[in-house]
Formats: structure tokens, C-alpha cells, sequence
């Protein structure tokens, strides 16, 4: 039985990310979201490791088209689609227009970005050539800064979205903006209209001592939203009231996918709603 979508305390839109049940393909993870009571989903149609699987999910292909049709009789949103890799040899129109293609056959608004790219002066001109394409196909790239990646933090990723010459977003993710060192007064000093969604989850308290060891946390062991020692409820104030929200809570879980994806969508609601409690001090989130 599908679950009863509702929204949290704010009425945010709830999103559940691939990156937080990977084993399942597109059309498998549109119906998991739907039985956990999302509002919406983001779909993985370009691999972000050489690790992940391959599958059909460029074009009108037989799995594409199987998706589309959970999205229109489950109800659900396409939040996002990913992973776009902006690495030095981009070649911007060629290497994307197939996800922005499929992406819009989906119905999808927004495009996840990451910038593998040390020359950041040709990063931003292929951000700005993408924001451009992606708009021509009735979407807006979200760029996320990730501490392992060229775009290591907020400062660096607000440099490179300036310069689109189309409506561009910035991505904030709870791990990396932790882990990257940022704070609420640098996400109050963006423009309101750069963030068009924001990723949630949770992390220990302490930072990982290796690049490795933050690489293979931020990929596959996170935690539920506020389970871990991330000041969320400060970070979520810092944004736009009504942003919506997208769940990535990779766990290292034998848990059937479904249960994680229920589990994240209670805690990710839990947390919203002390974020709408105004006069809840977040020092006192978890009391």
C-alpha cells in the first residue's frame, strides 16, 4: 500500500535522494518513495563511480519509459536528476544534453552538479554554458560543493554560480557544508533565489581524520537526520523558509530499502519540525 504523503511542519516539500537507497534502479526507487511517504524523488541517471551500476537511463529507453509511468500514477514530484561531473575535459552540449533530454521527458526541474574541475575559471565557463542548456530544456543546475571535490565549500561554489548568465543554483548538503567548516552567516549571506533545494542527513560529531575516511562517510555511512551530532536545526533556520528538502542518508544498513527510506522520511519530518519551532534553542534540538 502506498503511504499517505504529508508534509512536514513548514509544508517543504519532501524529496528522497538515490544516494540513499543506491541498490535500486529509477523505476524501483520512484515506488520505494512512494510507499515511504515522500512528496517527491531525485533519480541517479548518470553513475557518480566507476563503482556504481550502468544502467539504461539515457534516452527513451524501456526503463526510462517504465519510470515516467510510476511518477504519473504514484502522484510524486521528479525533484532532481544526477549526477553531472564537470571535469577538465567537459565537453558541455555533447557529454549532457541526453540527461537534460531525459530529465525533462521525466518531468524533472532541477540538475544536480559537481565540480571536478582544479581550473576553476573553466569550471565556471562550462557551469554557465550548462546553466544555459539546462534552461533551454526547462530546468536549473544546482551546483554542490563537496570538501574532496575541485568545489571544496560554499565560498568557492557562490564564486562559480555568479558568473551563470541564467538563474543558477547553489546545493547545500548537511555533510559537506559541516565538513567543509561552513556556518548558517555564510548561507544568510546567499541570494535567496540560489537555493532551490537543499540534502539533509546526518554525520557523528567528530570529522573524519582522512580524505578517505570523509569520502567513503559522505558516500556510504551516514546517518538519519538527527542521529548524529550536525547542528541541522541552525543550518535548516539559515535557508529559505519553504526550500524543499531532499533526503540523503546512505546507512551502513542491511535494512531492506523501503525501511531505510521510511526511517529517513521520519526523521528528515522530526527534524523540520524543530526547525519550525522558533522557540526551540538548537543546542536543545535533542532534549
Amino acid at each position: 500500500m502506498v503511504a499517505q504523503h504529508r508534509r512536514s511542519g513548514t509544508e517543504r516539500l519532501l524529496s528522497l535522494a538515490p544516494l540513499t537507497v543506491l541498490e535500486l534502479n529509477p523505476a524501483e526507487l520512484v515506488s520505494c518513495a512512494a510507499e515511504a511517504g515522500f512528496d517527491a524523488v531525485g533519480l541517479r541517471l548518470i553513475p557518480a563511480t566507476d563503482q556504481e551500476p550502468v544502467r539504461p537511463t539515457i534516452g527513451m529507453t524501456a526503463l526510462i519509459k517504465e519510470t515516467r509511468r510510476r511518477l504519473d500514477d504514484s502522484g510524486l514530484q521528479l525533484l532532481d536528476v544526477e549526477v553531472v561531473r564537470l571535469v577538465p575535459d567537459t565537453n558541455v552540449r555533447p557529454d549532457f544534453e541526453g540527461i537534460l533530454e531525459t530529465g525533462a521527458f521525466l518531468g524533472a526541474s532541477e540538475v544536480l552538479v559537481t565540480g571536478y574541475d582544479p581550473d576553476h575559471h573553466r569550471a565556471a565557463h562550462n557551469l554557465a554554458e550548462l546553466s544555459v542548456l539546462a534552461a533551454e530544456y526547462g530546468m536549473t543546475v544546482n551546483l554542490e560543493p563537496m570538501p574532496w571535490t575541485a568545489v571544496r565549500n560554499v565560498a568557492e561554489g557562490a564564486a562559480l554560480v555568479a558568473q551563470c548568465p541564467v538563474p543558477a543554483g547553489l546545493l547545500i548538503d548537511a555533510i559537506h557544508y559541516d565538513r567543509a567548516g561552513n556556518n548558517p552567516g555564510e548561507l544568510e549571506a546567499l541570494p535567496r533565489e540560489w537555493i532551490r533545494y537543499v540534502q539533509i542527513c546526518d554525520a557523528p560529531a567528530e570529522r573524519p581524520a582522512t580524505m578517505a575516511e570523509l569520502i567513503h562517510q559522505g558516500r556510504c555511512a551516514r546517518l538519519l537526520p538527527g542521529a548524529g551530532g550536525i547542528d541541522l536545526v541552525s543550518m535548516m533556520r539559515a535557508l529559505p523558509d519553504d526550500v524543499p528538502v531532499s533526503v540523503e542518508a546512505p546507512l551502513h544498513s542491511d535494512a531492506p530499502a523501503t525501511l531505510r527510506a521510511a526511517l529517513a522520511a521520519k526523521s528528515a519530518r522530526d527534524v523540520l519540525g524543530l526547525v519550525a519551532d522558533r522557540e526551540l534553542s538548537p543546542l536543545s534540538r535533542s532534549a
